[in-house]
């Protein structure tokens, strides 16, 4: 297998599509969603409330979909953010609601695949990997790439999440969830300090959130059965992953946000 199609299983198990097939209508399933997976409240609250931060302070937000997360982070806190994602389609809208929110001097957006950017982008203070699983590798090859990203003393902002059930009662087995203290003992293998998290466990809200995003997915994917009825197993197949994964939020994982600290 290729690079290029090695990205692509990537990307598309990051937006839980079963397959690469699915990733040229991924944005018309999603344009309803603009949060695509991590919190932009519960990121800059992580960064306003533990980091000391200025004008001068550098984010990349990696896998930044449609900016949701960077564009919060400019508006609340008047930093300059870098987002990168691998989908023309968000990165454009990326850029609109940029100009929208008002603030687009601060924001950057750029098409490319991750696993290049964590090469040659260095010496930031902060770099946030939101929602977007394996992309960058297993977790121990993951924090080492977000490390070489930030300077000493940077910071790491990761959205995972982590397994309090069976491995084996996780309906969608695209992704092997580690337990807490299997992440805990990585961030200290790798020299990264936990200042602190959030967790996802069981709320209303989240719960409505899911709701609503697998009714509009659920919408999309039946107008694209529609008028392409020969894709009609992979759009169900989508739906079905989207509504697994959110079981399984409920059952055997936890979703969280970590803010972590090179040592």
């Amino acid at each position: 297998m290729n690079e290029k199609n090695k990205t692509e299983q990537k990307l598309a198990g990051s937006l839980t599509a079963e397959t690469t097939a699915l990733i040229p209508y991924l944005p018309y399933l999603l344009q309803d969603i603009w949060e695509l997976g991590s919190s932009p409240h519960d990121m800059t609250c992580l960064i306003k409330d533990n980091i000391a931060i200025n004008s001068g302070t550098k984010i990349i937000d990696l896998g930044c979909g449609k900016g949701a997360v960077s564009i919060s982070l400019c508006k609340e806190l008047g930093v300059r953010v870098k987002g990168v994602d691998l989908l023309p389609a968000f990165i454009e809208e990326a850029g609109v609601k940029a100009k929208e929110q008002g603030v687009n001097h601060l924001c950057e957006f750029v098409v490319q695949d991750i696993n290049e950017t964590v090469k040659v982008e260095r010496e930031y203070d902060i770099a946030i990997l939101g929602a977007v699983g394996d992309v960058l590798g297993e977790p121990a090859k993951t924090l080492n790439m977000l490390k070489s990203v930030v300077r000493r003393k940077g910071y790491i902002l990761i959205d995972d999440a982590y397994l309090v059930g069976e491995q084996d009662d996780v309906k969608y087995q695209n992704y092997e969830y580690l337990t807490l203290p299997q992440w805990k003992m990585l961030f200290q293998e790798a020299d990264l300090e936990l200042i602190a998290d959030i967790t996802y466990e069981n709320t209303i809200v989240d719960d409505d959130v899911n709701d609503y995003n697998n009714r509009m997915i659920r919408k999309r994917a039946d107008e694209l059965t529609e008028k392409y009825p020969d894709k009609k197993d992979i759009f169900e197949g989508y739906v079905r992953s989207q509504e697994m994964e959110c079981d399984d939020l409920d059952d055997v994982i936890v979703g969280a946000t970590w803010l972590l600290k090179r040592l």
